[in-house]
C-alpha cells in the first residue's frame, strides 16, 4: 500500500484561496472567521508516525504566502545581526530590525521587518519555532502579528515578522520618563487584543495562547496592536475533551491558578492572563513587581478586592492618568477585570463576551473625573490661589481642606 505524502502545499492553498481568510490588506474585521479547512497541528509535525516532517518545510511551503529565507539572506537584511539593530531580547532569543529591499527576491516588498534568532542556549528551542510557523503560517487576522517567512539552515533557527513601530505594550505602559498612555489608547489596545484571542478561541480547531502578556502585545505607529510569540501556544480540546493537559509554563504573574495546580489548560486559562493585562491597562503597574511592598507584589492580590467595589475605583486607576478618563468606562472595565480574574473558570467570560464589554467603553471621551483644584502658595503674603477647570463643581469642604479661609471661599462662590 502506498502512501500519498501530504505537503503543506496541498494541505494550505485552499485555506489561502478562500474567501474567509483575512489578509493584511483586507480593512475589515466583521468577518474575520477561521478558514474552515481541517488546520495542522504540531502534532501533525512533530509526531514520528505522521507522513509529513518537519525536513519538508523548506519545499512544501512554496506555495504559501510565507517565504522560506537563507541565512545569507538574513546576514544582509540585519546588516549581520549588527548590535545597533537589536531589538530586544527573550526566552526565544534576539530580535533584530532588519529592511527587505525590493531587490531581494521578485514578490518580496520592500519592507521594515523583525528578525528572530533563536538562542541554542535560551529557554526555548526548535519546538517552540516550529509551533510559531504551525500557527502563524495557518492563521491570519487583523491582530495577530504576519509572520512573513523562516530560516531552517543548520543550526539556525530564525523567524521573520511584519515590523511594528512601537514595540511591546510592555514598553509602552511601563516605560519611565515619558508620556503615559492614554485612557483612550488603553482601551483601544485592550479591545483589539480581545479580538485577537477571540479569534483563536472560536476557531474550528481552538488555539489556547498560553502566554498572553503585556510583551506579547505588539503596537504599530497608531497603537493598533497584534498578538505576537506564539511558540508556547497550544491546540485546545476537541470533541468531548475538556481541557488540555500539558507541562505547566508561561509567566508569573499571568497563569492561572488552576493551571498551576493541575496542568489542565483550557481557553479560560487565556481569559484569566487578559484579566491581568487589562488590570495592569487601569493601574499603571506591572503583574508582578518585588520593590513593592508585601502583599502589593502580586498586582492581582493587591487589587482584585478593590476591583469589585466602584469607590474605590481611585485607588486603582493609574495617577499618571491626572484623573482624565471615563469613570463610566473605567467602572465597566473594573467590573470586567473582577470576572476575568475569577479564581474559578467557570464564572470567567467567553471572549467574545469580553469583546463586547470592551466595545461598549470605546469612544468614551478622556475627561476630568471629579473636581480638580490646584493650589499654589502666593509669594507675597502667604494666601493660596486656586486654578480650577469651568463647572468643576468644587465644594466648600474641599477648598477648606486645602487650607482656605471662610472670607476667601464666601468670595470664591460669590457670596
Amino acid at each position: 500500500m502506498t502512501v500519498k505524502k501530504i505537503t503543506w502545499k496541498s494541505l494550505m492553498l485552499s485555506c489561502y484561496n478562500s474567501k474567509d481568510i483575512i489578509s493584511p490588506s483586507d480593512s475589515g474585521e466583521k468577518d474575520s472567521k477561521p478558514c474552515q479547512f481541517q488546520r495542522l497541528s504540531m502534532s501533525d509535525v512533530s509526531d514520528r508516525s505522521s507522513p509529513l516532517s518537519v525536513d519538508d518545510l523548506s519545499t512544501s511551503l512554496l506555495g504559501s504566502n510565507l517565504h522560506v529565507f537563507t541565512f545569507a539572506e538574513l546576514r544582509l537584511i540585519t546588516h549581520n545581526f549588527a548590535r545597533c539593530n537589536l531589538l530586544g531580547e527573550g526566552g526565544f532569543g534576539p530580535v533584530y530590525k532588519g529592511f527587505i529591499d525590493d531587490k531581494l527576491r521578485p514578490g518580496l516588498k520592500a519592507q521594515p521587518v523583525a528578525v528572530k534568532a533563536l538562542d541554542l542556549y535560551g529557554l526555548q528551542g526548535h519546538r517552540e519555532w516550529l509551533a510559531e510557523i504551525i500557527f502563524l503560517g495557518q492563521l491570519r487576522h487583523p491582530h495577530l502579528v504576519k509572520l512573513i517567512g523562516y530560516c531552517y539552515e543548520e543550526d539556525n533557527r530564525v523567524l521573520v515578522y511584519e515590523y511594528m513601530p512601537r514595540g511591546s505594550l510592555e514598553n509602552q505602559l511601563f516605560r519611565r520618563y515619558s508620556a503615559p498612555l492614554p485612557w483612550s489608547a488603553r482601551m483601544k489596545i485592550a479591545l483589539a487584543a480581545a479580538k485577537g484571542l477571540a479569534f483563536l478561541h472560536e476557531a474550528d480547531k481552538p488555539v489556547i495562547f498560553r502566554d498572553f502578556k503585556s510583551s506579547n502585545i505588539l503596537l504599530d505607529s497608531d497603537y493598533n496592536c497584534k498578538l505576537s510569540d506564539f511558540g508556547l501556544a497550544k491546540d485546545g480540546p476537541e470533541g468531548e475533551q475538556t481541557h488540555v493537559t500539558t507541562r505547566v509554563m508561561g509567566t508569573q504573574g499571568y497563569a492561572a491558578p488552576e493551571y498551576i495546580m493541575t496542568g489542565h489548560l483550557t481557553t479560560m486559562s487565556d481569559v484569566y492572563s487578559f484579566g491581568v493585562v487589562l488590570l495592569e491597562l487601569l493601574t499603571g503597574k506591572r503583574s508582578v513587581d518585588n520593590s513593592r511592598p508585601g502583599r502589593e507584589q502580586s498586582l492581582v492580590e493587591w487589587a482584585r478586592p478593590l476591583l469589585r467595589d466602584p469607590k474605590k475605583l481611585d485607588k486603582l486607576i493609574d495617577a499618571r492618568l491626572e484623573r482624565q478618563f471615563s469613570n463610566k468606562g473605567a467602572q465597566k472595565v473594573a467590573a470586567l477585570a473582577y470576572k476575568c480574574l475569577s479564581h474559578q473558570p467557570k464564572p470567567r467570560p467567553s471572549m467574545g463576551d469580553v469583546v463586547k464589554i470592551l466595545d461598549s467603553v470605546q469612544g468614551f471621551e478622556d475627561e476630568f473625573v471629579g473636581p480638580f483644584v490646584y493650589v499654589v502658595p502666593n509669594e507675597t503674603d502667604g494666601d493660596k490661589e486656586l486654578f480650577t477647570t469651568k463647572d468643576c463643581g468644587v465644594e466648600k469642604h474641599e477648598l477648606h481642606r486645602c487650607g482656605w479661609r471662610n472670607d476667601q471661599i464666601a468670595s470664591f462662590f460669590g457670596s
